[in-house]
């Protein structure tokens, strides 16, 4: 079994991935540009978590081509295409996809890259940023990985599994991959419009007596959509999830708005918008909150 992990994306999240997978002493390749490539050799990632400090130095590299047993895809949805053009699909041949990526619509783009080798996957309970070029802030302390795959076997899902538990991640194999998508995009899709709009934390929104009934109508046209393309997910549930975050959470849409940077707020927010329009479902709250967030 090839034990190596490609990170493709060593962000915030991929980076912060990249150092638990190395202290588990995982074989992990960061994929990158060649600027941040370069400086990641140099420096190597540093992640802060609750008063500790930890700092690895991957291998790194402009374009995969050794096989791997896992390529996790942590981008953002703006630079999925040209960054995806960095990995030879031979190097996937007998390995898995695992895209973290936020949204509805980037399983097809991956999927006709590395054909037969994807998994659906999501990360939540998870929170990090990027503090500089190679500091990574994380803000929670477990992240939970949900993965399905509609075309690998079982066995290869547990094997990925395996590896991210060694690093500290909290793995749920779910029975679809719409499953996986959907129960996290109905309420990131409408979290990412409200605070982008706002420039408000998840605290100040839930706790507001204006916004709070305004985040679970959005959440309940969400649901809607979501059963319309056969996944039940229940308004109570999502509101604990969201009652059960930090005070201090944001979204990294937010942020990329707030800086001015392009934002993921059409794949997340207009995948939603647009699965409402082609199910016949409409969603006029969310669609006004996107409007706010500046989403045309």
């Amino acid at each position: 079994m090839n034990r190596t992990v490609a990170v493709l994306g060593p962000g915030a999240v991929g980076g912060a991935l990249a150092v638990r997978l190395l202290t588990a002493g995982i074989h992990t390749i960061c994929v990158a540009r060649p600027e941040t490539a370069g400086v990641i050799a140099l420096a190597g990632l540093v992640v802060e978590t609750r008063g500790a400090t930890l700092t690895a130095r991957p291998e790194v590299a402009e374009r995969l081509t050794k096989p791997v047993g896992l390529l996790l895809v942590t981008v953002k949805a703006p630079a999925l295409e040209e960054a995806l053009m960095r990995i030879d699909p031979s190097a996937v041949e007998e390995g898995v996809v695992l895209p973290l990526l936020n949204g509805l619509e980037h399983m097809e783009l991956v999927r006709s890259r590395f054909e037969g080798r994807v998994a659906a996957g999501s990360i939540s309970h998870f929170q990090a940023y990027r503090a500089g070029r190679v500091q990574i802030v994380e803000g929670t302390s477990s992240p939970i990985v949900t993965m399905a795959s509609d075309e690998l076997p079982n066995r290869d899902l547990e094997r990925v599994a395996e590896l991210l538990r060694q690093a500290r991640v909290e793995v749920r194999i779910a029975p679809s991959e719409k499953r996986v998508l959907w129960h996290k995009a109905v309420r990131i899709s409408v979290l990412a419009a409200a605070t982008a709009a706002t420039g408000r934390t998840v605290g100040e929104l839930r706790s507001d007596v204006v916004w709070r009934p305004r985040l679970e109508q959005a959440i309940g046209e969400t649901c809607m959509v979501a059963e319309a393309d056969g996944v039940q997910l229940r308004l109570a549930a999502q509101m604990t999830i969201i009652d059960d975050m930090a005070d201090e959470t944001t979204t990294s849409a937010a942020r990329d708005v707030a800086s001015g940077r392009r934002s993921e707020l059409d794949a997340i927010v207009g995948s939603v918008l647009r699965a409402g329009e082609r199910l016949g479902v409409p969603c006029p709250t969310l669609s006004e909150l996107a409007a706010m967030a500046g989403l045309g």
